[in-house]
């Protein structure tokens, strides 16, 4: 049913095509609107690794406003080659933890790990990987359509949306490209 939903909602409205991705302006997800704030591309070496989505309630392009915003924010990741793996993913997702939190994650490690085991299994290209923060419910995380996991706290999904909107981002172009600049 949920896969059902999470395709249907983002077939179903107008969209715009990024790096091979179909992506939606707009979507609604578990009962809640979201606007498509920004869309580009995660590019190492010249290379399209993943299509990164911003939704949001209502488009802003501040990061920190939605870093720290306890609003509803999604995070959409279209995988687009095959050189990601789950070892470079968890690689990247560490990385992105020190530099979102100026190298302080001591305190969060446990999430971070339970975080990180959401991608040990086997990434292929085509994969999507929801990440879904809903007020009182914490960031939950979807593969292809199943939920995944579940990490509560505000603290979490502030230093997890740091990994992109943070002063220091996995990738700066990207980090415009959902902020709608």
């Amino acid at each position: 049913m949920l896969v059902l939903l999470i395709t249907g909602v983002f077939s179903s409205v107008a969209q715009k095509e990024v790096s091979g991705v179909k992506v939606s302006d707009k979507l609604t997800f578990q009962g809640k609107d979201f606007v498509l704030n920004g869309v580009g591309v995660r590019e190492k070496y010249w290379i399209d690794l993943y299509v990164g989505s911003l939704y949001l309630p209502k488009k802003t392009s501040d990061a920190k406003t939605i870093i720290n915003s306890t609003d509803g924010a999604i995070i959409n990741l279209n995988i687009v080659s095959g050189m990601i793996t789950s070892e470079k993913m968890m690689t990247a997702v560490n990385e992105g933890f020190e530099k979102s939190l100026n190298g302080k994650t001591e305190p969060m490690k446990d999430k971070i790990a339970k975080f990180e085991s959401f991608f040990k299994e086997k990434i292929n290209k085509g994969d999507q990987f929801i990440i879904a923060n809903l007020p009182n419910e914490g960031v939950t995380v979807y593969k292809n359509g199943v939920k995944v996991g579940v990490i509560e706290g505000h603290d979490f999904k502030k230093a997890l949306f740091g990994i992109w909107l943070s002063d220091k981002p996995a990738d700066k172009d990207l980090k415009a490209a959902m902020l709608g600049l």
